[in-house]
């Protein structure tokens, strides 16, 4: 039974969360923000069609929003994750593997869906019950391998004659778009591999798959070598249907204004630290090392930079939010220096263990705080059911060191003050 992947990729995804429940927005230029309002992370088709880059800061493209009524939004993750899983919960019902590649891509394994069915129809009708179901269009590239679904997913969007559906399956079919792609638009292929292919007068993806790949592996990488082999039908990558466990957790951001008081900086980190901890817990692991960031902008005139980074290794590993907060407070203390305006934060875990999978330090009980299990799993029930909130004394009732986001939306679908009023 020879391999049938599908690349589904959701169109312009953080943009079209936004105008999604915003139906006066469906034709308008809408852009989303990234943390504090900086860069542009996301654009609606009516801004790509602007010439509107992606990353560029804020305040370079103020004249254009102006000129062309540009909607902004800044970054509302707990909208964008709700409907990320909304469509891949339908993906996992219509395929027998699915790998979730990112918030708003997916392989799904279509091999042996020829036997019952035509693959293109089938691959339609998903596309058509997600469309409708969830209210995101997607676009859908299908092929032997998932570097040529990448790549058929890339002509599904890009032209528009294709549905946004294209079957790559024939040998030929495959040949004649390698010939119209750019190396660079090939899966793995950066910006500085591009520069290197060009110079050795590979400029298309047909080209680099017509390479020999021995002479890939020893020029570059076998990584690349992979790519060659997969642009030529042959599938070197499987589908990954269990997520790998991460190998570290970090938690930072930026803040809305420059911080100068000990309290306040403390506060954010304890917020990090908590929230560091529950995506330990969800990753069902515990963490030995616990290590603490704070810095400030490298790029004001006149003014002293200082950058601190100190790590601590705990006696046992533990995924405890009170066991992690008391040793980030300790890092803290040591690393802290007042006269400086400090301009970000962070917590990262690191060095993971499974429950009951670790020596214990010899000088050290390894017996659990009373109920810790027990109680921690309350507080992410509560804490994720959105119907209330159990916060740590130590992050503080009002914290002043929040990100800008001057532009929110309201979280449609996982807040009960935000849903819509219709009257």
């Amino acid at each position: 039974m020879k391999n049938v992947f599908a690349l589904v990729d959701c169109n312009n995804f953080y943009a079209s969360c936004e105008t999604l429940f915003r139906p006066d927005l469906k034709h308008k230029p809408v852009v989303v923000l990234s943390n504090n309002d900086g860069c542009v992370v996301a654009r609606s088709k009516a801004v790509k069609a602007l010439g509107l880059k992606m990353g560029v800061p804020l305040f370079q493209v103020q004249a254009a929003i102006k000129q062309h009524n540009i909607v902004c939004f800044s970054s509302n993750y707990a909208l964008y994750a709700d409907m990320s899983n909304r469509v891949m919960t339908l993906l996992e019902e219509q395929a027998p593997r699915v790998e979730i590649y990112s918030i708003d891509e997916a392989f799904l394994d279509l091999s042996g869906v020829e036997m019952v069915t035509d693959v293109l129809s089938f691959s339609r009708g998903v596309k058509a019950k997600v469309d409708q179901w969830t209210g995101i269009t997607v676009g859908i590239g299908i092929a032997p391998t998932k570097t040529l679904a990448k790549l058929a997913n890339y002509a599904a969007k890009t032209y528009p004659a294709t549905g946004s559906v294209v079957d790559l399956m024939d040998r030929e079919r495959q040949q004649r778009l390698l010939a119209l792609v750019d190396v660079s638009e090939v899966w793995g292929v950066g910006r500085r591999m591009t520069a290197k292919l060009r110079a050795k007068g590979v400029k298309t993806a047909l080209e680099l798959a017509n390479t020999d790949p021995k002479r890939i592996r020893r020029e570059f990488s076998v990584v690349l070598e992979r790519t060659v082999r997969e642009l030529n039908g042959v599938s070197c990558l499987d589908l990954e249907c269990v997520r790998p466990t991460k190998q570290q957790i970090i938690c930072s951001r930026s803040f809305g204004h420059k911080v100068t008081e000990k309290q306040t900086l403390r506060e954010a980190i304890a917020k990090y630290t908590t929230r560091a901890a529950e995506k330990l817990r969800g990753e069902r692991r515990l963490c030995r090392v616990v290590s603490v960031f704070i810095r400030t902008s490298p790029h004001i005139p006149h003014e002293p930079f200082y950058a601190k980074t100190l790590s601590v290794e705990l006696p046992n590993p533990s995924d405890d939010t009170r066991d992690l907060l008391e040793v980030v407070n300790v890092i803290f203390n040591r690393i802290w220096r007042s006269g400086f305006r400090y301009m970000k934060a962070g917590v990262m875990l690191s060095d993971f263990y499974e429950h009951g999978a670790f020596s214990t330090d010899l000088f050290h009980s390894a017996t659990n705080r009373a109920n810790s299990k027990a109680l921690m799993a309350v507080v992410d029930d509560i804490n994720r059911s959105g119907l209330g909130n159990v916060f740590f004394a130590s992050q503080g009732v009002s914290p002043q060191w929040s990100m800008k986001r001057e532009h929110l939306s309201p979280c449609y679908t996982t807040r009960w003050e935000d849903l819509p009023l219709v009257r």
